[in-house]
């Protein structure tokens, strides 16, 4: 916490103002650089640094007001950027450090907003994703509904754009969090219809070694020797188309079918 020992001809409201001062400095810049470390850190030390008022009153009038003002001025950054990750950083930051920040189930529907204004947004995903954790951890959302609904959420932006792979990297975070064989056989077919319609998506053909290597790995016992014989199959098939499209990682792809025929 600043003090204002360290300017001792300053009293509390001075500081202040003088804070106040360099988050407006900070706000124009940040306008022109929005995606410069040190001004974001800037902002952060300021709020750090709002002095002791003279009375509770003052304090908690002062920090209140500046909060809240941060939040507003992240929700400005990400209208003009929506896909700023130091924006988002920040968000959380303001979110976690606010004596009364928004309930959870808010910053859930401004991550929904987001999303569906453009899906390729790595950000808002993973800030989706730490609001449904929090949710569930607290009880005030079904998990398994919620699950469900947001792989329909994230189907839809498959669907909008296969080639995205922050859309791709939502669904197998979704995927760990209720990887049962029913879950898991579903999006198979889900992804392979994508995989029809779109022969060369390397997201499709990824994402379906991955969940049919989960299948042989951790639900063998449940799924049987014929269908595990025929998902290793289906890999080694998939690798080797994924060699030809994409040649800067054959060398991955075929440590991949390596270690599927070595576990045969």
């Amino acid at each position: 916490m600043f003090t204002t020992s360290l300017f001792p001809q300053s009293s509390p409201s001075k500081v202040n103002e003088y804070l106040s001062d360099d988050l407006s400095l900070t706000f124009g810049l940040l306008r022109e650089h929005p995606k410069v470390y040190w001004i974001w850190n800037h902002r952060r030390w300021c709020l750090e640094n709002i002095p002791d008022g003279p009375s509770e009153e003052d304090i908690d009038g002062w920090r209140n007001a500046t909060w809240k003002k941060e939040l507003f001025v992240v929700e400005k950054m990400l209208e003009a950027d929506a896909r700023n990750f130091h924006a988002w950083n920040y968000r959380r930051y303001i979110l976690a450090t606010m004596t009364s920040p928004p309930p959870p189930k808010s910053e859930l529907a401004y991550t929904t907003r987001k999303i569906e204004s453009n899906f390729s947004n790595f950000s808002a995903w993973h800030q989706r994703s730490k609001v449904l954790l929090t949710l569930w951890e607290s009880g005030e959302l079904d998990r398994a509904k919620s699950i469900e609904e947001d792989f329909e959420l994230v189907r839809n932006a498959m669907y909008t754009d296969p080639d995205d792979q922050s859309v791709w990297i939502y669904h197998a975070w979704l995927i760990g969090e209720g990887n049962d064989v029913p879950r898991l056989q579903f999006e198979i077919t889900s992804i392979q219809e994508l995989l029809d319609e779109q022969p060369d998506s390397k997201w499709c053909m990824e994402s379906l070694v991955r969940y049919k290597r989960l299948l042989v790995t951790k639900h063998a016992a449940t799924v049987g020797n014929e269908a595990v014989r025929s998902l290793v199959d289906g890999c080694l098939e998939l690798l080797e188309k994924l060699r030809a499209i994409d040649p800067p990682r054959r060398r991955r792809y075929e440590e991949i079918a390596e270690g599927i025929k070595s576990s045969r």
